[in-house]
């Protein structure tokens, strides 16, 4: 029977990201909807995330190009969206991720973020991530709803031809004949031999393919954050919001952030109980 082993640790910004090593919190608004809106989210975040000892990143979109409708919010855009990270990570001293779309948008996101992050629609696109790994910057390439984990090596691959060792791989979930999407928790073990991973429990009950937006079921990400880390992960991803129902993005799927510290502690205590 082949043994599998876990890839090397990376850093992303000030953290180490990987085996034998904290499990690092990804979280934030799924969009930027102001600047007073992020920094109230993001110290509130980081302050939950000190008392527990957990390792924070803050996670934005500054363009949701990918929303369901034309008339879907959207975001502030490039410009103003890294103005406004910038005075998150002035005000709160946290690292920064947001996603990139456009192989144009790598270069100006790299002299503000920490981890430019590739969208699962996009993980295939040799350009795109080629630009991300050539910033030097930490890279997090989530997989692909249409891919096979073990094909996701050579998404890493890609970026690592660049001289970048920095990569991240990320579970949201695959679908095909569900009407919604399926997580494969092996497929962890597979793509954590490759780099380290992360889990996306919130876009992961998501129910794609909505008329104007995307549902889910937010009441199940407990159960797949829990399932996740005993399966073995090195950092989650939680989109959170003070007042989830009127999110401007992912409304059905982002978590509460008066219910953040509850679900994190429980997390932990898994991890505690099977190690990392």
């Amino acid at each position: 029977m082949r043994v599998m082993t876990s890839a090397a640790t990376v850093r992303l910004g000030p953290h180490v990201v990987g085996p034998g090593q904290p499990l690092v919190l990804i979280a934030g608004p799924c969009v930027i909807e102001s600047l007073d809106h992020c920094l109230l989210l993001g110290e509130k975040i980081a302050a939950i995330a000190r008392q527990l000892g957990m390792p924070y990143v803050f996670k934005s979109s500054y363009d949701k190009a990918n929303r369901s409708s034309l008339r879907s919010y959207r975001g502030p855009g490039l410009h103003e969206g890294l103005r406004i990270l910038e005075r998150v990570r002035a005000r709160i001293g946290v690292p920064l991720l947001s996603d990139v779309h456009e192989t144009a948008q790598a270069a100006p996101a790299g002299q503000v973020l920490d981890c430019l992050q590739v969208p699962a629609f996009l993980c295939r696109q040799t350009d795109l991530l080629v630009a991300c790994g050539r910033t030097g910057r930490c890279v997090n390439i989530k997989k692909g709803q249409f891919l096979a984990p073990e094909k996701m090596q050579l998404a890493a691959d890609k970026v690592r031809q660049t001289g970048n060792p920095n990569v991240l791989l990320t579970d949201r979930g695959t679908f095909f004949g569900y009407e919604r999407l399926v997580n494969d928790f092996t497929g962890l073990a597979v793509m954590r031999q490759f780099a380290p991973v992360v889990f996306d429990a919130t876009h992961s009950v998501q129910y794609p393919g909505g008329h104007e937006v995307t549902g889910g079921r937010r009441e199940f990400i407990p159960l797949l954050a829990r399932a996740a880390t005993a399966a073995g992960i090195d950092a989650l991803f939680l989109e959170v919001h003070d007042d989830p129902d009127h999110a401007k993005s992912d409304a059905a799927t982002v978590w509460p952030l008066d219910r953040l510290e509850e679900l994190l502690e429980m997390v932990l205590r898994v991890r505690a109980a099977v190690g990392d």
